[in-house]
Order: structure tokens, then C-alpha cells, then sequence
């Protein structure tokens, strides 16, 4: 109720993306092993990358029934250990790879839903990611690969056969590496305005805070690729900054749009959001229990 009080958007957008956050910190506690702490803080995100414009949505174009429709949107999660995400949004989506059964057999040995994004296992799962900036990296070779299509195939009568955009999901890990730096800067100066990637901004990593490793002013970094940088403050008590912070990135053209999110890993836990304790080990069933009774009260 208290959540709900403060919350800016409909009641039903709210437990759309609580029921994201729920379902992904089940999948690990089921598994007895993975990462629930950035599904959870990336839910709001995720929920507006993968839902329709008429609901409020990024209106990402992807098809569950034909995952290789060439002029989709492509969307890669960098972060890949965050993969219970991908795969509740799949689940949602309508993927056949990532049905109730598959979610229950996260990180099982022969399931589609492996610890790790991968894309030979994985219906809808567009890059294998894991190794922190590999993701963010070939999204760029992604977009190279748009832009280049559209030159070959678009024609004055017909200018979007090619205009698909590429998104992106990453976090402080992704950044800190060096091959990440040359991507984007590559990305920078090819003006790729189709690629938007979303920074979770949660100030954690695996050790601690980020202050113990990553100082840096990422958004200055950034800037001086020649990417278009955006601050989103606050998606926890609404999203109109991040649905306007996305339309603008959509409407830029001539370079790649770095929105920098300040999220809250492992939000809705009483005991360990904002914690590196919810980083990379199941909650623990009691505060699973407690997390629902905050979220949904």
C-alpha cells in the first residue's frame, strides 16, 4: 500500500513490473542459485522495452512466433547474469522456449533457461552474454550490421524495409571493461542513433559499492564518445522519466543514446535491497515471502 501511494503510474503498471520482480526472484530460490538482485532493480526497465506503445510502452518490434523476423528489434541483456530477467520477459512475451516449465528448470542442466544467456538454447535470446561487456559490444556490431542493411536494401519508395534499433541492458560490470570503452567509442563515431542502451546505475557491484573500483563520471565518458547521454533519477516510484528519456533516444538520429538509470538492486527486499548480499545468491524463502508482502501487500 505504502509502495502504491507513492507510485506515479496505474496500479496495473505497478504489478506489472512487481510481478516481474517477483517471478525472477522465484526462479532463483527454486534453482537455489543465480542473481536476483538486478531483476529486480531492472524490472521497470525491462517492462517498458518489452511492452506495446499503445500501453505506455517503448513499442519494441519482436515476434514470439517468428523470432527471426529480420527487421526486429533486437534487445540484449549485457548484464547476462541478470538472464532470470530475460527470461520472465520472454515468458511474458510469448516465447515457446520460456514457458512456466522452462522458468521452473532455470539453471537445470539441459533446460532453455541456462544460467547465462545463450543463444543456441533460447528462442528470443538474440547474443550470448555473461562475460561482463561482451553483450553491450556485440550490440554495437548489431547495429553496425542494422545500418548497413538499411543502406543496401532501403530505396526512396520504400525507406524502412531495414530500420530495426537495438537495445541494451547493462551494468557497472559491462562498463568497467576495456572492450566496451573501444565499442562504444567506435559507436560514437559512426553517429549509431538506433542503438539505446540502458545503464543500471546501482552503485553495487559483486564486492561492495562500486566506490571500491569505479569512480569514474561515466556520463562525461560517454559524452566524449559522442554518444547522447540521459538521467533517469527514479524508477521505483514511476516511469514517465524513462518512457520520455526512451522516446527521445528513438528520435535521435545521428548518435547512439546512453540513458543512465538509477535503480535500486534487489528492490522489494526488506533485508537486502541496495545490499550486495542480493547480487548473486537466492533470497532466502523468508524474504521471498517478505518481498510479496511489500510489494503486493
Amino acid at each position: 500500500e505504502a509502495q502504491a501511494a507513492s507510485y506515479s503510474g496505474t496500479d496495473l503498471e505497478l504489478k506489472c513490473v512487481n510481478t516481474i520482480r517477483c517471478l525472477a526472484a522465484d526462479m532463483v530460490q527454486k534453482a537455489n542459485s543465480g542473481h536476483p538482485g538486478a531483476p529486480m532493480g531492472c524490472a521497470p526497465m525491462a517492462h517498458l522495452l518489452w511492452s506495446s506503445s499503445s500501453s505506455g510502452g517503448a513499442g519494441r518490434k519482436h515476434s514470439a512466433r517468428n523470432p527471426e523476423w529480420w527487421n526486429r528489434d533486437r534487445f540484449v541483456l549485457s548484464n547476462g547474469h541478470a538472464c532470470a530477467l530475460q527470461y520472465v520477459m520472454l515468458h511474458l512475451g510469448g516465447y515457446e522456449d520460456c514457458k512456466m516449465d522452462d522458468l521452473k528448470a532455470f539453471r537445470q542442466v539441459g533446460s532453455t533457461t541456462p544460467g547465462h544467456p545463450e543463444n543456441f538454447c533460447t528462442k528470443g535470446v538474440e547474443v550470448c552474454t555473461g562475460p561482463l561487456g561482451q553483450g553491450i559490444s556485440n550490440a554495437v556490431g548489431m547495429a553496425i550490421a542494422a545500418k548497413h542493411l538499411g543502406a543496401a536494401f532501403n530505396t526512396a519508395d520504400f525507406p524502412n524495409i531495414i530500420d530495426s534499433k537495438t537495445y541494451v541492458i547493462c551494468g557497472d560490470g559491462c562498463l568497467q571493461e576495456g572492450i566496451s570503452g573501444e565499442a562504444c567509442s567506435l559507436a560514437g563515431h559512426l553517429g549509431l542513433g538506433d542503438l539505446v542502451v540502458l545503464y543500471d546505475d546501482n552503485h553495487i557491484t559483486i564486492d561492495g559499492d562500486t566506490d571500491l573500483a569505479f569512480t569514474e563520471d561515466v556520463k562525461m565518458r560517454y559524452e566524449a564518445y559522442g554518444w547522447q547521454v540521459l538521467t533517469v533519477d527514479d524508477v521505483a516510484n514511476g516511469l514517465d522519466g524513462l518512457r520520455a528519456a526512451i522516446d527521445e533516444a528513438k528520435n535521435t538520429a545521428d548518435r547512439p543514446t546512453l540513458i543512465k538509470v538509477r535503480t535500486d538492486i534487489g528492490y522489494g527486499s526488506p533485508a537486502k535491497q541496495g545490499k550486495a548480499s542480493s547480487h548473486g545468491a537466492p533470497l532466502g524463502d523468508a524474504e521471498i515471502e517478505a518481498v510479496k508482502g511489500k510489494l503486493y501487500g
